[in-house]
């Protein structure tokens, strides 16, 4: 057993996602979330920066002494990833190969879609996952640079969103019978998404795939937390503002949330 909370980061409010998936699997866990929104989207920085970036989020969950890390974004993970896993001694888990998993499993016709940040798309880690596991497999990739700043403004229902994801997603429609959205913004996207692609495409939610690998781990290392630990105190915090935050996480999580800034 072991009663110390789960680190979750992401460059901004996309990793919900994640932790929501992951608090209707394992709701006596804890929660520690944090979101760097105040840089979002980290799609289309250098590799570098989003390095420098990964790990100072990290650096901050450590001082909250977590028992293990989430890096609950496509792009932290396809930089900087296994370079975090080797230097930390706690375990550390990436959403990629989790949705690569499910992406192979869920393809009837062996053609697969990745929607990413550009970083994401460039750094191929989706096909090369995929094809290291199913070498058979068709894999297109394709940016979507304009989503995750759709999510972060809140304006994931709004009519702009709509006409974004229904152009952005032309070149892949009719395609692949499976998508992963390779973002954890972009679940908050996939009604619009799921209608631009037809009935008949399977959406794939990297973030939710996590969240059960998250279980595989806890047992596997035996760092359960304690049924009888009392309650749970989940911590949110953003580089932004704690407002705008709140707004777009109580509504995902459907539970009203405590948020802080904190400056890294």
């Amino acid at each position: 057993m072991d009663n110390r909370p789960i680190g979750f980061l992401d460059s901004g409010v996309g990793g919900l996602t994640v932790v929501r998936e992951f608090m209707r699997q394992l709701p006596h866990e804890e929660v520690i979330f944090i979101g760097d929104s105040a840089r979002a989207p980290y799609g289309p920085r250098p590799a570098e920066q989003i390095r420098e970036y990964t790990w100072e989020l990290v650096n901050f969950l450590l001082t909250k002494d977590v028992k293990m890390i989430v890096l609950a974004c496509n792009t932290a993970t396809a930089v900087v990833w296994e370079e975090i896993k080797e230097k930390l001694d706690i375990p550390v888990l990436g959403v990629v190969l989790p949705g690569a998993s499910a992406a192979i499993k869920a393809t009837k016709t062996g053609k697969i879609g990745i929607l990413g940040t550009p970083m994401t798309i460039q750094s191929d880690i989706y096909r090369q996952k995929i094809q290291s596991l199913s070498p058979e497999t068709e894999v297109t990739g394709l940016a979507c640079p304009k989503f995750v700043p759709l999510v972060e403004s809140n304006s994931s229902q709004s009519s702009l969103a709509k006409k974004v994801v229904y152009e952005t997603l032309e070149p892949m429609v009719g395609q692949v019978d499976t998508l992963v959205l390779g973002c954890t913004h972009y679940p908050i996207l996939s009604p619009i998404i799921q209608n631009a692609m037809g009935p008949h495409v399977r959406l794939i939610d990297s973030g939710a795939e996590t969240a059960r690998d998250i279980s595989v781990l806890l047992n596997y290392f035996q760092i359960n937390r304690s049924r009888q630990a009392g309650e749970v105190h989940h911590q949110f915090y953003t580089t932004a503002s704690p407002a705008a935050f709140k707004e777009i996480a109580d509504s995902w999580l459907e539970q009203a949330i405590e948020v802080e800034h904190v400056d890294l």
